[in-house]
């Protein structure tokens, strides 16, 4: 175990932990909303520290980060526990879980930045489960990355409080943010959450000039109101019409049990993003046009995807390889 940052003490052993809008009030011997940061006689412990459920080599895009380093492996590393619990978690074996319900490997921050300079990643993700939720790993993890030219990503449902998101921005290099709703009441009721803190979260990150991307699974019955849809598409065009958007088709999972979303919901969200946005994305759907990258000046394709293959043919350093005008797109240096 870790001692947290983030939390105060209170009287009779209890602590309150500061790392994330609920605010948890966490008497001796219990657990945070998260299950993994836990109060020992008044202090705070991570339990997660160093301890990690799921690792692996994937493409970047998986994460889905399309405008960052297109076509490189990164190593992809998780735990357990989430301090949200939406009802439709894609990753709630390990996100719903603690450290006893699931086998965890120890893999130090010095270790997890040596496989990936073992493995020629680009850098580390985290990812499959809420890393905010094991914020101190992440963050010694990230220190030591940055000492090796490694980039670090992070991929977030965005619920985290204002300190600790801006003491480890300066060692995010890229993130992608899921924003489920742009209603308070979906995020109240479907994941246990508010949303103004995500959208708090989406708008630091960009203006402190971390690459962020955005992720929105669409529920089909759940979350498809197009009036509210369309408010959150112009929320993020305020924000840059430049930031690429992810809509991604919802499947079954965990304790929500709703058809698929229809491919015919998702083409009208995708024509509605389409038309303040320059970069919209399906994903979970087999259909390579509205993966590949178009220049917004010229129209040519300057990246195409086909699953996790990508061709950057028409990418001439960050600019279009046809007209020559400069694209949001960070690649490799």
């Amino acid at each position: 175990m870790r001692e947290a940052r983030f939390f105060e003490k209170l009287e009779n052993k209890r602590v309150r932990c500061l790392l994330c809008p609920h605010h948890c009030f966490i008497d001796e011997g219990k657990r945070g909303n998260c299950r993994v940061r836990e109060n020992h006689e008044g202090v705070l412990f991570v339990l997660t520290y160093g301890k990690v459920a799921s690792l692996a080599m994937d493409p970047i895009e998986k994460k889905p980060l399309y405008h960052f380093l297109p076509g490189a492996s990164i190593l992809s590393l998780g735990s357990v526990g989430c301090n949200l619990h939406c009802l439709f978690c894609q990753n709630w074996e390990i996100s719903q879980s603690s450290v006893a319900d699931f086998p965890l490997r120890e893999l130090p921050p010095q270790k997890v930045v040596e496989l990936a300079l073992r493995y020629s990643s680009v850098g580390i993700a985290y990812t499959y489960n809420e890393p905010f939720v094991f914020w101190e790993y992440v963050f010694d993890t990230a220190y030591l990355a940055k000492k090796e030219d490694l980039v670090n990503v992070l991929v977030t449902n965005g619920y985290v409080e204002e300190q600790p998101l801006e003491e480890i921005l300066p060692l995010i290099d890229a993130m992608n943010v899921d924003l489920k709703s742009f209603d308070e009441n979906f995020y109240q009721r479907i994941c246990g959450g508010k949303l103004e803190p995500v959208l708090r979260t989406i708008e630091r990150a960009y203006r402190s000039g971390v690459h962020v991307e955005i992720t929105h699974l669409l529920i089909g019955g759940l979350n498809d109101d197009f009036a509210s849809f369309e408010k959150m598409i112009q929320w993020i065009y305020e924000l840059s019409p430049d930031l690429p958007l992810h809509i991604s088709r919802y499947f079954p999972a965990y304790q929500l049990d709703l058809p698929p979303t229809s491919v015919e919901l998702l083409q009208k969200a995708y024509e509605i993003a389409s038309q303040k946005l320059r970069y919209v994305y399906l994903g979970n759907v087999v259909e390579d046009r509205t993966s590949t990258t178009y220049c917004p000046s010229c129209g040519n394709a300057v990246i195409k995807r086909s699953g996790y293959r990508v061709r950057c043919e028409g990418l001439k350093g960050n600019c279009c390889a046809f007209c020559g005008q400069p694209l949001p797109v960070v690649v490799r240096r």
